[in-house]
Parts: C-alpha cells; sequence; structure tokens
C-alpha cells in the first residue's frame, strides 16, 4: 500500500514538472489570445531597424458594442508642441504628417470597428524618431437606450539608440525564469533518485518474502515426508 501511495506521488511529480518547459531566450511571457490586456508598449528603439508603439485600450465590459477611431500626435524632444501624424478608423489609415510618409504601418486591431489596440509600427528608425507620442482613443459605447463617448489617451516616451541595450528588468526577469527551470529540474532528479530506491527497496523485499515463502513451503513439505516415513514405519 505504501509503496503504491510513493510510486503515485514520483509519477505526479514527473507529470508536473512536464508541464514547465524551458522557455526559449527573449520568449514572451505574455501572450494575448482573444483577451484584452493593457501591457505598457516597449520604450527603447534601434536605429535603422523597426519598432512597434504599443498603445492598448480595453474596454471594461466586453458586451458592449462600440466604436473607436485613433488618432497619433509626436512631440520631438526639445519641441514644444505635438503634431498630428497618423489616424485611423473603419475605412483605414491615414498619414498625416510628410515626415511619417511610407514609414508607418497599422499593427493595432484588424477587421473590427471595436478597436482596442492602436499600436503602429515604425519603419527604419533614425535619431529624430527620439520623443513623445501620444495616441488617442476616440470611442463611442452603444447602450439600449443612448451613446456614451469618451477619449482615452496614452503616452510613449521613445529613445532611439545606436545599439540594443538590455534592461535591468528584463535581466532579472530572465535569471528568474531559468532559475526557476533548473529548480524544477533539481527537484526532478530528486524524485527520480528517491523513486529509483523505492523501487529497489521495494523488489529486494519482495525477493526476500519470496525466498522466505519458499524455504518454509520447503519445511512443511520435508515435515510431511518425516510423518509419512514414521507412519509407514
Amino acid at each position: 500500500m505504501h509503496f503504491s501511495v510513493g510510486l503515485s506521488l514520483c509519477l505526479l511529480g514527473f507529470a508536473l514538472v512536464s508541464l514547465f518547459p524551458q522557455p526559449a531566450r527573449g520568449q514572451a511571457l505574455y501572450e494575448g489570445r482573444g483577451a484584452c490586456a493593457e501591457v505598457d508598449s516597449d520604450t527603447e528603439a534601434v536605429a535603422g531597424v523597426g519598432f512597434k508603439l504599443g498603445c492598448i485600450s480595453c474596454k471594461r465590459r466586453t458586451e458592449v458594442i462600440a466604436t473607436a477611431t485613433v488618432e497619433w500626435y509626436f512631440r520631438g524632444n526639445g519641441e514644444p508642441d505635438f503634431f498630428h501624424i497618423y489616424s485611423y478608423n473603419e475605412n483605414g489609415a491615414t498619414v498625416e504628417s510628410d515626415s511619417f510618409v511610407d514609414r508607418v504601418d497599422w499593427n493595432g486591431s484588424k477587421r473590427s470597428s471595436d478597436i482596442q489596440d492602436a499600436s503602429i509600427y515604425l519603419l527604419n528608425v533614425t535619431f529624430n524618431d527620439s520623443g513623445t507620442y501620444q495616441c488617442f482613443f476616440n470611442r463611442i459605447l452603444e447602450y439600449d437606450n443612448y451613446e456614451y463617448t469618451t477619449v482615452i489617451s496614452k503616452v510613449v516616451k521613445l529613445t532611439v539608440v545606436a545599439k540594443a541595450t538590455r534592461g535591468t528588468a528584463s535581466i532579472v526577469s530572465e535569471f528568474m525564469m531559468y532559475f526557476t527551470v533548473i529548480g524544477l529540474q533539481v527537484w526532478l532528479l530528486i524524485e527520480m533518485i528517491y523513486c529509483y530506491r523505492k523501487i529497489s527497496a521495494h523488489g529486494e523485499e519482495a525477493l526476500r518474502e519470496a525466498a522466505n515463502a519458499e524455504y518454509l513451503a520447503l519445511a512443511t513439505e520435508g515435515k510431511d515426508n518425516c510423518g509419512g516415513v514414521q507412519v509407514g514405519e
């Protein structure tokens, strides 16, 4: 009974560890699939490559029908004012500034007028793209007897560097991720050793019991034979 319980615990431990595969380097911890989560945008871009400016605004009540349009504004470092660079609605996108023509792609919600992800993608980032970006959601919520209009804004302060650097939070997060994986593997090894010893001990005990049973059977048979000989005499 105790052996079967121990074996079951060992198998359970193996199953639990198998649920934690090793993550690849740089693997995202968050993957949205059919749900909305307001994740902050990255803020460091590398000159000469593309960069995603994230802007997400989730509805508080998903059952409410809504439509939204999006506008992006930009203010360069040292500049006093924002200027309009991009618009998006159910009819498509419009680049509002000559500085961003052929350099901006829509990277947000698709095939829906209920926009919750207004992210855009900057192509061929330059140092002049450093500054503050602001996106606005102009959202209309449609209730049974009325409509409610709301404006939500998000701010992204972008820094453009010549070479990518890793932030402290990223380093700590990756360290903890690998520390957890290594810890689980060590625990699995300990479980394997424990289970092996448990099974070996049970096997030796079973062999001893079998030997004792065979010895007792032979002893009993010998006594019976001796009794039969005495009766014959």
